[in-house]
């Protein structure tokens, strides 16, 4: 099972539309007109096509006639018809395998899985809490996922104690750490979201996720010079820095933020998210976006430079030109 702050994509159902139209009553018979597809027909249609020609869709798909109790190949199948999109199709059989099978923990998270990449959450949340009513024994996956799926909702007060379940049924596995310490975080418990996000760190120092998620905290509870610096260890100076810019505007700090861009663009003038950042403050506080640039030498400066401080030694930093401001673009 993966983390829960990895990036979560949601399936979007596109809308169909039909128009309208007045019917002329003609002396031969008019050939039925077609009711309009639904977005389940439309995927069943489309996933039957694709079925014919794709070799592994039509080994499972006969797998599962011939293996009607083999809970793994249907969920395969899902799991298949997911991937290509047919999130509808991929629903339905993990439905039908959890009415099949209800003791099956594992139909029971594809079919969790399944609902949330339809963006049905609080149905999600309903099939999950039932199915560990009845097995309260579950081990630690079922419970994050219940964490997960709250916290997904903005429930965060009630994701807490799924979280804190899952650990205590695995102490030593680190994103469970790094779950429930967003989970604090989020409800503004940020000393105890960083002791989670340093457990998570003892665990797997290689975690970026768990540093970044240390960064935000420290820096929540005005930690900044800790902040940028585990910030760093991941990243790069220019990104630190708008990290903890974007935490000065979440909080309302502009002119905080407008100096954390400043040393942001100080590092990389071109850095994509500092300068919408910037943008970003200039809309909220009024004042214009400009970002101090150096302005640039010709090759013949540089030539000239490099000669002089072979020849000659340092230069004075006394007669450097005072920076320009450019508008940001």
């Amino acid at each position: 099972m993966k983390s829960r702050y990895l990036p979560a994509l949601l399936a979007a159902v596109a809308a169909f539309s039909v128009s309208c139209v007045h019917q002329t009553q003609v002396s031969r018979t008019a050939a039925p007109t077609s009711a309009p597809l639904s977005n389940w027909d439309r995927q069943v249609r489309n996933a039957i096509d694709a079925g014919d020609g794709d070799l592994q869709l039509r080994a499972l798909r006969e797998k599962v006639a011939a293996e009607p109790d083999n809970i793994a190949v249907r969920l395969d199948l899902a799991k298949a018809y997911g991937e290509r999109g047919y999130h509808e199709v991929a629903l339905e059989i993990s439905r039908l395998a959890v009415a099949r099978f209800p003791q099956s923990g594992d139909a029971q998270l594809a079919l969790v899985r399944d609902l949330r990449d339809v963006n049905r959450r609080s149905e999600a949340i309903t099939s999950l809490e039932g199915f560990l009513k009845a097995h309260p024994e579950s081990a630690a996956p079922y419970y994050s996922w219940l964490g997960i799926l709250r916290d997904e909702s903005g429930l965060w007060p009630l994701g807490e104690p799924a979280h804190r379940k899952a650990l205590e049924l695995a102490p030593s596995i680190d994103y469970l750490h790094n779950n429930l310490g967003y989970n604090l975080l989020m409800q503004k418990k940020n000393e105890e979201a960083a002791r989670e996000f340093n457990e998570a760190l003892k665990l797997n120092p290689g975690s970026q996720m768990a540093r970044n998620n240390l960064g935000l905290a420290l820096a929540q509870s005005n930690a900044t010079a800790e902040a940028v610096a585990h910030w760093q260890s991941t990243s790069d100076p220019a990104t630190a820095h708008n990290n903890l810019a974007a935490v000065w505007i979440e909080k309302g700090n502009y002119s905080d933020a407008r100096r954390e861009l400043d040393l942001a663009l100080s590092y990389n003038r071109a850095h994509p998210a500092a300068i919408r950042n910037l943008e970003l403050v200039a809309r909220l506080d009024g004042n214009p976006a400009t970002l101090k640039v150096k302005p640039l030498d010709t090759r013949w400066q540089r030539f000239r430079v490099g000669v002089r401080r072979l020849f000659v030694g340092p230069l004075d930093d006394s007669r450097k030109e005072a920076p320009k401001s450019a508008s940001a673009q």
